[in-house]
């Protein structure tokens, strides 16, 4: 039986992921979440609820940055097959204002986890990072072999992160394979981001906050087809360092994104208009050739299709989510 150690599976995507691997897969899986309260624990304990009892389920409280190999080796003694690790302190903006929190939970917290992963002789490493790594850069869509120019904290501590996983594969024979996510949504969003806050504010109607002219557009990519991108990847012994794309190839305006957020609650967004963020790129576009060729990887779900996926679950779970 599979043993996978998800790190930060209480949240968005590792919850999602954790309920796919327990419903498809003969296996155990350790969760590691220290429940951040970067947004409130309810939200995340509501992730889990529907898992937490599962025979094949572990839960551990702990925060990485602070917690070393050797204790997370006392904490899970049993052989691990693959580690997943999604932990981590989230957001440009925020990451701007405290980037020492950045470097502590998303770097120091790596460090600990591939020490574990060395100690345990655990030999696949599946590491989040992030689109944001690539900054500025207007060769759309973007490949895996581009110039990176970051433009904030916390896309620094990705990238921080990528070369980490490198230095440990070349040195321990650990496979690190690092998948670059593009704006994750559908059901579990976390409260902070965009979907998730414009259809809580239209809903309610209230106003929804627009930052530039509404031009700027991102690669969306639903849940579920990152999950099966993680699963792959969890699985893929092609190489032992790669670095992977998983998005949807496909970028979408804000004001594209208000507009499709607007029918599916079938109310009109109220909004107020503020200059741009420091942080923020302009665009994100995928190219995600690499991840169909060695990853069998095919996004499956539309922006619209997704987006209504997601109004049903924030509905479902209102009293929680929007109170």
């Amino acid at each position: 039986m599979k043993h996978y150690l998800v790190t930060g599976g209480a949240g968005f995507i590792g919850s999602n992921l954790i309920r796919k691997l327990l419903a498809t897969e003969d296996c155990r899986v350790t969760c590691i979440d220290d429940f951040d309260p970067f947004y409130s624990p309810a939200i995340k304990q509501m992730n889990i609820r529907d898992f937490k009892d599962h025979q094949g389920f572990r839960l551990i409280s702990n925060d990485l940055g602070k917690t070393t190999a050797a204790e997370l080796a006392g904490l899970i003694p049993e052989p691990v097959d693959v580690i997943i690790h999604l932990a981590a302190k989230a957001g440009v903006r925020p990451s701007i204002e405290n980037p020492l929190a950045y470097q502590q939970a998303n770097v120091i917290g790596l460090q600990n986890m591939l020490d574990f992963c060395k100690e345990s002789h655990t030999k696949q490493f599946v590491f989040a990072s992030s689109s944001s790594v690539y900054g500025i850069n207007n060769h759309f869509p973007w490949k895996e072999d581009e110039q990176l120019m970051p433009i904030s904290p916390y896309a620094m501590t990705k990238l921080a992160g990528e070369m980490l996983g490198h230095v440990y594969s070349r040195l321990f024979g650990i496979r690190f394979i690092a998948l670059r996510f593009f704006t994750v949504f559908g059901p579990g969003q976390r409260p902070d981001l965009a979907i998730h806050k414009f259809t809580k504010a239209i809903a309610k109607g209230k106003p929804i906050t627009m930052y530039g002219d509404g031009s700027t557009s991102r690669d969306y990519t639903y849940v579920d087809d990152i999950v099966k991108g993680i699963i792959a990847a969890a699985k893929f012994e092609g190489a032992d360092f790669e670095i992977i794309n998983i998005g949807n190839n496909y970028s979408i305006s804000l004001k594209d994104l208000i507009q499709a957020i607007e029918t599916v609650t079938g109310k009109k967004a109220i909004i107020e208009q503020y200059p741009d963020q420091p942080g923020d790129v302009p665009k994100t576009f995928a190219n995600i050739s690499k991840a169909k060729r060695l990853l069998g990887y095919q996004p499956e779900t539309s922006l619209e299709e997704g987006l209504q996926s997601f109004y049903e679950w924030f509905n479902q779970h209102h009293t929680i989510l929007a109170p």
